[in-house]
């Protein structure tokens, strides 16, 4: 009898999943559901919520290709479908950051791909585009999903393996209080801010994003006759002025050129920190802090020296990383590390220090879920915080645009600290910011802090809740704890396939790749590469438990 598989979501996660799935072995019934009209673009690549203007934040050498690369696919588009996505054919490059939207173009394409090869391999494949499900519940054998079709009908249907993809959760309502913006997204309801003082929490890409689709609402971007991107408003919009607010008032640095595929690392390796988890029971993360400055003083010595590595410690080290933009002008610096990025790439020449911070997350990344409750909440206090910074640079048109709507007089950065109230219940319209004594009101405000990591109550499926099977990530309780036993933390309790961990008679066939689940204890899982490892796990499980069930029939 078929397996019949459910991948609820054909966004990234869904489609790298699938491309683990439709290979030449045992025929699978797989059913896509996806509750958008268009499947395959994946939540933050749909052009209803995104604005044209809006950027990736990966360059398209880093995206894993699905059935082909992303420069392979855009090369062999004719003429008027790039300029219908704006893209010239002489400027297709690896290197290169695309619009959001062209991102769901290729995605799309992709996703079609792999559904023609998965029939061709002889699976049944069904797509359910503007398909909700609205509920799941776990038997013995199979899981029963509860869907709400198109015409508002609901339907019941039972499948042996399920597959959680949902990706990014934007809110259904944006505006929630006049000119107050939960949500950068969709980004189409941003363009309705008139000309006004507009606040903007979060100055990563999405508060970039969110920033530049207001002001080409209100004006435009244009190259002056040396070639400088300039921003030109439209006539009657003079009182349009943008501040950006985060805890430090810096703004991320330009994507720095380094090699690719990573060149191996020294000490800091999965050998060195798969040895620590197996020996420290306690004390993880000092130990794996020591590998990292070891790591990072051999790879650019004159930059450990600039910081006082040596010395410093996981309190201390964010505090040096970020001293030189939080002592500088924030325009100042981005112009500054905007030009020796631009130099770096035209030379091809690696920062070092840079590098091996990049290379290191992704190790240091597999001792997280074994720290204890202490060390974990020093982690995400304190450490982490220089990773995502040093991985999180954005495209260096972004920072060219900044840098015009500062030249414009139309922009500013604030650091507000760690304590500021949002008070968005005593105007009319937008909100007050107070913090450190002082005061900002705006017109319109938008929170632009992006997806926020969601734990077990948060799952949108209550028969799952009301079953007990899913709940809070588990992490060894710290030294002093009492009972030296573990404690429930943020996050869901998975095992290394991502299947909930529970004790009940009920099927393990559930996966839940969901990104915003996981950031509690894999702190690093965003973006499209993390979807590509997700769901290479999640198909191999899968095709495993099936290979398993032949062996146990014959």
């Amino acid at each position: 009898m078929t397996s019949k598989i459910a991948i609820i979501g054909s966004g990234p996660t869904g489609i790298y999943t699938l491309k683990g799935l439709i290979g030449r072995h045992m025929p699978l019934a797989i059913t896509v559901f996806e509750r958008e009209d268009a499947p395959g673009k994946g939540m933050p690549y749909q052009p209803h919520i995104n604005d044209r203007a809006m950027l990736s934040n990966i360059a398209s050498i880093e995206i894993p290709p699905v059935c082909e690369t992303l420069t392979g696919w855009l090369r062999r588009q004719t003429d008027p479908v790039l300029q219908d996505l704006g893209i010239a054919r002489d400027a297709i490059a690896e290197r290169e950051f695309y619009p959001r939207v062209v991102l769901g173009e290729y995605f799309q394409a992709q996703f079609y791909g792999l559904v023609r090869e998965g029939l061709e391999n002889g699976h049944d494949i069904t797509i359910r585009a503007g398909h909700r499900v609205a509920d799941i519940q776990l038997a013995r054998d199979d899981a029963e999903l509860t869907i709400t079709t198109p015409d508002g009908e609901t339907v019941r249907e039972v499948f042996d393996h399920v597959v959680l993809a949902t990706g990014h959760d934007f809110p259904d309502t944006t505006e929630t209080r006049p000119g107050y913006f939960v949500s950068p997204w969709p980004a189409p309801a941003l363009k309705s801010i008139p000309p006004v003082s507009v606040g903007i929490l979060g100055t990563s890409l999405s508060g970039i994003d969110a920033l530049i689709t207001v002001a080409t609402a209100h004006g435009a971007f244009l190259l002056d006759d040396q070639g400088d991107l300039q921003y030109q408003p439209h006539a009657g919009t003079e009182g349009f002025e943008a501040t950006m607010m985060s805890r430090k008032g810096i703004l991320p640095e330009a994507d720095f050129y380094c090699e690719i595929p990573y060149r191996p690392l020294e000490v800091c390796t999965e050998i060195a920190i798969e040895a620590l988890i197996a020996t420290h029971e306690h004390g993880l993360l000092d130990a794996v802090f020591e590998l990292f400055r070891q790591e990072l003083a051999l790879a650019d010595p004159d930059y450990a020296a600039r910081i006082g590595l040596g010395m410093l410690t996981v309190e201390t080290l964010a505090e040096a990383y970020f001293s030189e933009r939080q002592t500088s002008d924030a325009f100042v610096h981005a112009a500054r590390n905007l030009a020796e990025a631009d130099m770096n790439r035209k030379r091809r020449q690696t920062v070092e220090w840079r590098y091996a911070i990049l290379r290191m997350h992704e190790v240091i990344a597999r001792a997280i879920p074994h720290l204890d409750e202490h060390d974990l909440k020093r982690f995400h206090r304190h450490f982490k915080t220089v990773f995502v910074d040093d991985y999180a640079t954005v495209p260096h048109d972004s920072i060219r645009r900044l840098l015009a709507l500062y030249r414009a007089d139309k922009l500013d950065v604030v650091a507000i600290g760690n304590d500021a109230d949002i008070d968005n219940q005593s105007v009319p319209r937008g909100a007050v910011v107070r913090f450190e004594g002082d005061e900002l009101r705006f017109e319109a405000f938008i929170d632009a802090t992006g997806q926020h990591a969601l734990s077990a109550r948060d799952l949108p499926f209550p028969s799952l809740l009301r079953q007990g099977v899913i709940n809070g990530a588990v992490t060894r309780a710290g030294l002093m704890s009492a009972d030296g036993g573990m404690v429930r933390t943020g996050g869901v309790d998975l095992d290394d396939a991502f299947r909930p961990n529970f004790t009940d008679n009920l099927t393990r066939n559930l996966y839940c790749g969901s990104i915003s689940f996981l950031l509690h204890k894999l702190p690093f899982v965003q973006g499209i590469t993390s979807a590509r490892d997700i769901g290479v796990v999640i198909a191999s499980a899968i095709l495993a438990s099936e290979n398993e069930a032949e062996r146990t029939a014959a």
